[in-house]
């Protein structure tokens, strides 16, 4: 690719290297055109559209992507603009927030299973599971012990779903301290925007350090063949969604789905209807 989109492609977590997770890991630095990025992200969207119907028709799969990142990474935008090119009926979103007394009263992975997307549909997890390996563990809201197993069961889930035909493609969305910073204050000065405001936000950007180690060991531990993690340059948004919308292109083509011929007995039914 030309005009500095060159650079633009994700490739999963190098666990042979130290995960880097600091302010210039945040941003691509080589320049690249507006004009170009726009068009080849259209060019993009245009064409998951396109493999998202064969995708749903074929029913062989299901797609997963699951969205971690700071507050105001960017995760309801990705959704947004990325799976705002699929067909409604093909899509499935599930949110997760503190979990409710019920949820609590079952395993942590409990309320994560139940929203898996089924064959054929294409899934997005807007924070998920690992806030169980995140949250839970900056915020002590369990001990080591506890928390501390969940990578293993984790990574044994997902070897479950993947084994059942459920494609996973895992993105934490890494935004630097300043960008974060001015993203918040943004929606402070925002009246629509507020109630995005949390007092939790606040208490967040005080345990950035301890956020960062958290992030660190998840990626380190939970990036695995079957259910990789890719840590996404979030400063810019319009790469931001670039990047992935080009990460899924990539993963719905490799699963080469195609339209599944007509029933035998539809065809002979229909004989004579045209």
């Amino acid at each position: 690719m030309s005009n500095g989109l060159s650079s633009l492609q994700l490739t999963p977590v190098d666990l042979s290297q130290k995960i880097k997770l600091g302010s210039k890991s945040a941003s691509i630095e080589d320049s690249v055109d507006k004009t170009a990025l726009e068009a080849a992200t259209n060019t993009l969207l245009t064409r998951l559209s396109e493999l998202q119907e064969a995708f749903y028709a074929d029913g062989r799969h299901a797609l997963l992507l699951v969205l971690q990142g700071r507050d105001a990474s960017g995760k309801d935008g990705v959704i947004k603009t990325v799976y705002g090119a699929f067909n409604p009926i093909g899509v499935h979103v599930a949110a997760f927030g503190p979990p409710t007394p019920l949820e609590l009263r079952h395993d942590f992975l409990w309320r994560v299973h139940q929203v898996v997307p089924p064959r054929g549909m294409v899934g997005v997890f807007n924070r998920s599971h690992y806030e169980d390996v995140l949250a839970v563990r900056v915020r002590e809201l369990a001990p080591e012990s506890v928390w501390r197993a969940r990578f293993e069961h984790i990574n044994t889930f997902e070897r479950m779903l993947a084994d059942s035909g459920v494609i996973i493609r895992k993105c934490m969305l890494h935004v630097s301290s300043e960008e974060q910073h001015e993203r918040l204050t943004a929606r402070l000065d925002d009246p629509t925007k507020n109630w995005k405001f949390r007092l939790e936000d606040l208490k967040d950007r005080d345990r950035w350090d301890a956020y960062t180690d958290a992030y660190r060991e998840m990626l380190e531990r939970c990036s695995t063949p079957w259910a990789p993690w890719y840590v996404v340059p979030s400063d810019n948004k319009a790469v931001r969604n670039h990047l992935i919308a080009r990460m899924l292109v990539e993963t719905l083509e490799s699963t080469n789905s195609v339209f599944p011929p007509m029933d035998d007995a539809v065809r002979t039914a229909a004989e004579g209807f045209a």
